[in-house]
């Protein structure tokens, strides 16, 4: 485990092991400056020794890994999990914005000077996912003396993923070519037949059915699959949408990869210049030659350029959370047609959502709560530890953010083969 140490003026210097912070901290020559990672300033001096560090940067679109590395040691490790919720959030606000319009409101002039996109604008969710990958490489050059910034990007054919045989004009003959719409071609690509009861009930009435809430999953033909109306109204009633599931792999993740490479790196490099690119495959091959398990904070050290590092005993697991609801109203409209209000107070005996408290000597954070002061606690990864908790039993050591960090004790080093 290391101590981050940052000068009186904010600059990063090396870290310094737990008893040389306690020390400095003892003799009040350094004061604690953050908690988690565990960062200290020095009241007096601003120089200090600075070895060359590398930061990797497994670049994706649900988990980031990121691993600062000298040539023996690995100093920070973490696996970030970023947000997923965006779109299904714009899309419930689109649905809230399509009920109003048929609602007597207050009169809002038009404006039609706001809807020109401006040059490089990308999707809300995307956008966030570029964002944060820029947010998490500034965080560690907070507490890193970072010389070196290399990341991997990927780039993927999504069109030779669903035909390993596709070649030439076939690229401009999408699968659609030929048919009237989707619906269409969702009941001849599925031959005219129900896909969970193989025809059986005897219903010739099809629907085609989302496999995937049309808020997030949309109109593609990779989430819609043919259905008799009697399985379809059975699956609605009786809540069996989990029981259907995609013919083939989504390919959402790997459009987005596609997508985003060039914004992070670009971004990256306005911001700091010695920032490089690697690519997959030679990732792959320093990961198998090397022996080293399969996992973000794996890559991100490979990309580093220094896979056989002495890893830390201690990693961090980091994950980015929504600010605030906005949502004003709740979507069920009850008796007299009066909709309640989403509101909720912001500080409950204290605390707020996604603080970190001390529950019977274990860190966790708070994912929900009640007026009367009892907290659902959970750790980042989902691990519950008390559903309904008093406030009595909680000290709070950490106020809520939108990048909740936890640290963890690594539970096995990667091995290493003899190769």
């Amino acid at each position: 485990m290391f101590v981050y140490v940052i000068n009186q003026h904010g600059k990063p210097l090396m870290p310094c092991s737990p008893r040389k912070a306690r020390n400095l901290l003892k003799s009040k020559k350094a004061k604690v400056a953050k908690r988690t990672p565990f960062t200290i300033q020095l009241v007096h001096g601003s120089a200090g020794y600075i070895q060359p560090i590398s930061l990797g940067v497994d670049a994706g679109t649900k988990h980031i890994g990121i691993s600062a590395t000298t040539e023996k040691k690995v100093l920070l490790e973490a696996d970030i999990k970023l947000r997923t919720d965006i779109q299904e959030l714009l899309a419930t606000r689109s649905q809230f914005r399509r009920a109003r319009r048929s609602r007597t409101t207050r009169y809002r002039k038009a404006r039609f000077l706001n809807r020109k996109k401006p040059k490089g604008w990308l999707a809300p969710s995307i956008q966030h996912k570029v964002d944060s990958h820029v947010k998490i490489v500034k965080f560690v050059h907070n507490i890193l003396p970072v010389t070196h910034i290399i990341i991997e990007v990927a780039q993927f054919d999504t069109q030779l993923l669903k035909n390993p045989s596709i070649q030439g004009v076939e690229y401009q003959q999408g699968e659609q070519m030929g048919f009237w719409n989707v619906h269409e071609y969702v009941l001849f690509r599925d031959k005219h037949i129900c896909q969970r009861c193989k025809g059986k009930k005897k219903d010739k009435i099809l629907n085609v059915h989302h496999i995937e809430s049309r808020k997030t999953g949309g109109d593609r033909p990779d989430n819609l699959i043919t259905l008799c109306e009697t399985c379809h109204n059975e699956i609605h009633q009786k809540g069996l949408e989990h029981t259907i599931s995609r013919k083939s792999p989504s390919l959402r993740d790997a459009s987005q990869m596609t997508v985003m490479r060039w914004f992070i790196y670009n971004g990256l490099k306005e911001i700091y210049p010695h920032a490089k690119l690697t690519y997959g495959y030679i990732i792959k091959n320093t990961r198998i030659r090397h022996g080293l398990e399969k996992s973000h904070m794996a890559d991100a050290r490979c990309i580093s350029g220094h896979p056989l590092a002495k890893s830390n005993d201690a990693v961090y697991t980091m994950k980015f959370v929504r600010k605030n609801n906005r949502q004003l109203h709740t979507a069920t409209i009850g008796k007299g047609g009066r909709r309640k209000t989403n509101k909720a107070e912001r500080f409950v005996l204290g605390f707020q959502l996604f603080d970190k408290v001390i529950y019977e000597g274990q860190e966790c954070f708070i994912f929900g709560r009640r007026i009367r002061g009892y907290f659902d606690i959970r750790q980042l990864d989902g691990t519950k530890i008390h559903t309904s908790t008093s406030f009595k039993k909680l000290r709070k050591v950490e106020y809520a953010s939108t990048l909740l960090i936890e640290r963890r004790i690594s539970d096995s080093s990667p091995t290493y083969s003899s190769a």
